[in-house]
């Protein structure tokens, strides 16, 4: 099998599974016990406003009827109106979408700063105390629920001493001009501090290990003995080429990872109340706002998904030992 026909099964196998998780979300979320229009729908109201505002929603369709509207709709990636707030569902989206970005990627850009660099070192100095103290720091960060180091952290830092803000994105009173106005102001750098660091704290053991691995297969290979035989500096053969040689497996799995820590921000938004798409979809599937959740949930399941398939793809150019039988 050539280059063009594994990309061409990897989409197809993209659109099948774009389909299934629309399906599962279709039905997962109208077999949910409740009435959906409980918000939207007064009980003042009469009987024929009561319909009329079903049927606005398309609810009064048989359920097939329904279904084939909603794959019809997210092809354009329409998912209709909200029903709590009658507000398209793309400009919800889009309102919480870039703060979850700004705080996934600032924690990602810390972890795999951080997790690469120690992982270099802790491959490099094999058998030492510093890999095993940071073999035991990453194994700690991945096994500890993020959650709980945010209460941790608020509980210390926010109620006890009061150095970091307890909740949100800016202070109250706060307000900005712009996205971008808040996001380079002080007052915003203060707010993201904490949960960015938190997450960068658990994303930091999935570089930090995978490259200490890495870096322990380069170091066998007969390249390192020919760059000791030159007489280079230990630093330069740690960095230059071992590390550059170590890369490859980071590149690859950083796309997945990227696509698990936007998919993973429901629970650090929640607890930090930093008003993301995470925490709106919690906040969607608690309102019944089929819509909303939806919507969100299927963002989400996008970013896994297709960075999943950019991953494949870049690991298949990246490494020429790569073949496609």
């Amino acid at each position: 099998m050539g280059k063009a026909s594994f990309v061409i099964r990897r989409i197809l196998q993209l659109v099948a599974t774009f389909w299934a998780v629309g399906t599962v979300l279709f039905f997962l979320f109208r077999l949910m016990p409740g009435n959906p229009t409980s918000f939207v729908i007064s009980p003042q109201m009469t009987a024929e406003a009561r319909q009329q505002i079903i049927a606005s929603y398309g609810l009064d369709e048989p359920l097939h009827i329904q279904y084939i509207k909603f794959l019809q709709n997210a092809l354009t990636l329409d998912f209709g109106r909200s029903f709590h707030s009658n507000a398209p569902v793309q400009d919800v989206i889009w309102t919480y979408l870039p703060n979850t970005l700004v705080l996934m990627l600032t924690a990602f850009v810390i972890a795999y700063a951080i997790g690469i660099t120690a992982g270099v070192l802790s491959g490099w100095y094999r058998g030492s105390r510093l890999e095993r103290s940071t073999v035991i720091t990453a194994l700690v960060a991945r096994s500890v629920p993020t959650f709980w180091v945010g209460l941790i952290v608020l509980w210390i830092f926010g109620a006890g001493m009061g150095v970091i803000p307890m909740t949100g994105m800016t202070s109250a009173g706060n307000d900005p001009g712009s996205f971008w106005e808040m996001v380079l102001s002080v007052d915003f750098l203060h707010h993201l501090a904490a949960p960015a660091l938190v997450l960068a704290y658990y994303y930091m053991g999935y570089p930090l290990l995978i490259m200490r691995s890495s870096m322990l297969e380069v170091l066998s290979e007969d390249f390192i003995d020919v760059c000791r035989a030159k007489g280079l500096k230990e630093r330069t053969i740690m960095f230059k080429h071992a590390a550059r040689n170590a890369m490859l497996p980071i590149v690859t799995a950083a796309a997945i990872a990227l696509g698990y820590a936007v998919g993973g921000s429901v629970l650090i938004e929640t607890v930090f109340a930093w008003p993301g798409i995470g925490r709106e979809m919690v906040r969607a599937v608690t309102r019944r706002d089929f819509p909303v959740a939806q919507g969100t949930f299927m963002v989400l399941a996008s970013t896994i998904i297709i960075l999943n398939f950019v991953a494949d793809l870049a690991y298949g150019y990246l490494d020429p030992r790569v073949t496609y039988d």
